[in-house]
């Protein structure tokens, strides 16, 4: 029997705020986690050079892989074989074969609620079974020791995200040691996405690598490094699932594309453009918040990382993809709902990005002050 998958509904809202821009309304895009950013010039600059000079192939730098393993030594102070780094196009590949390499169809895998859709999915999908925990404002909307270890029988699995989508909170470090230890002693398989790691505000992201040297690491050039389109990722696993993984893969996907890894390595080395990137998001953040108080939305959770705000509209709606659609029309500031985040409760909710430019955080604040202040 085909598996059924839920749309990502943010797309929906996507389309209708292309079509909205295709009649010539101005639309502000706060419905996606994309950087506004872009590469830094010098990774563009050396793509130009490489499609100059090279046609590309099925190709893994190995140089990049050493210079990853270089970033969780300068970054974690952890030791990473480079040839347990497993690159990929993107990091929701990296989550497929992490996924097929540890788990098997009908193991059951937690996590957390609210939490990025396509975990949920991608787990049904490859008809494993997704234990979504609820995750309250008193966590950070985050997953704790606690809930974890109060799953019976327990999970196989547990993917874990700090910072999170959609709520940018972090997982304590006192927390996150809590929970490797819980999985250790229960025999549980950590996945740790860790794609937001490097947009951080408040407090620190360990990699879970200093507490679980077994968990899976997943990781991607979209975010920090402000490189989406260019469809890059990685995956760290323990050295003996390193030949399995690669043999999915080779077999599923091949590799990334060469191009993409010539300018990735060269990004990594722009510390001074990205973490200027870092401090546009970081000024979003601080107009966001300063703005929560005029929108009347006093239940948020802690944006320490990424670039969201995940606001609980229950005062105004029990329709989150309604209340959605109804903002973009009125304002043409597009947003995603939450009920793609949390099937439960996520039709209180809804979700801002700020990863768009800073003139547009404060035009879309402009429009929005009088949608939600009728």
């Amino acid at each position: 029997m085909t598996v059924q998958i839920d749309p990502f509904r943010a797309i929906s809202i996507s389309r209708i705020a292309h079509e909205l821009k295709a009649q010539g309304r101005s639309v502000i895009h706060m419905e996606f986690g994309q950087p506004s950013t872009g590469a830094p010039p010098k990774a563009i600059a050396e793509a130009h050079a490489r499609l100059d000079s090279e046609a590309g192939g099925y190709w893994e730098d190995p140089k990049l892989r050493e210079r990853i393993a270089k970033l969780y030594a300068d970054r974690y102070g952890v030791t990473v074989d480079p040839w347990c780094i497993v690159l990929t196009a993107g990091a929701s590949p990296a989550l497929v074969v992490a996924l097929s390499v540890l788990f098997q169809p009908g193991d059951v895998v937690a996590t957390a609620r609210p939490g990025y859709v396509a975990y949920r999915n991608t787990l049904k999908a490859m008809h494993m079974e997704c234990v979504e925990i609820g995750c309250g404002p008193e966590v950070g909307y985050q997953m704790t020791a606690a809930a974890l270890d109060a799953i019976e029988p327990a999970p196989k699995g547990v993917i874990l995200a700090s910072p999170a989508n959609p709520t940018g909170s972090l997982i304590p470090e006192a927390e996150l040691k809590a929970i490797a230890e819980v999985c250790a002693r229960k025999n549980i398989k950590i996945i740790s996405d860790e794609i937001y790691h490097g947009l951080i505000y408040e407090g620190r992201a360990p990699c879970m690598l200093e507490y679980a040297p077994d968990a899976v690491v997943v990781n991607s050039f979209s975010k920090y490094w402000s490189m989406p389109g260019w469809r890059l990722g990685w995956v760290i696993l323990p050295a003996e699932l390193v030949d399995q993984t690669r043999a999915r893969m080779g077999n599923m996907f091949l590799t990334p594309a060469t191009l993409s890894q010539r300018a990735a390595l060269v990004a990594m080395d722009c510390e001074d453009v990205l973490e200027s990137y870092v401090d546009v998001y970081r000024e979003n953040r601080r107009l966001m918040l300063e703005a929560l108080a005029q929108l009347g939305l006093a239940t948020i959770a802690p944006p320490d990382g990424a670039f969201y705000i995940y606001a609980d509209i229950s005062h105004l709606t029990d329709n989150s993809i309604d209340f959605c659609e109804r903002l973009l029309r009125a304002t043409g500031v597009a947003t995603a709902p939450g009920v793609d985040f949390d099937p439960v409760d996520g039709h209180r909710f809804i979700r801002f990005s700020f990863a768009v430019s800073t003139d547009e955080v404060k035009d879309a604040i402009a429009r929005i002050i009088p949608f939600f202040n009728p």
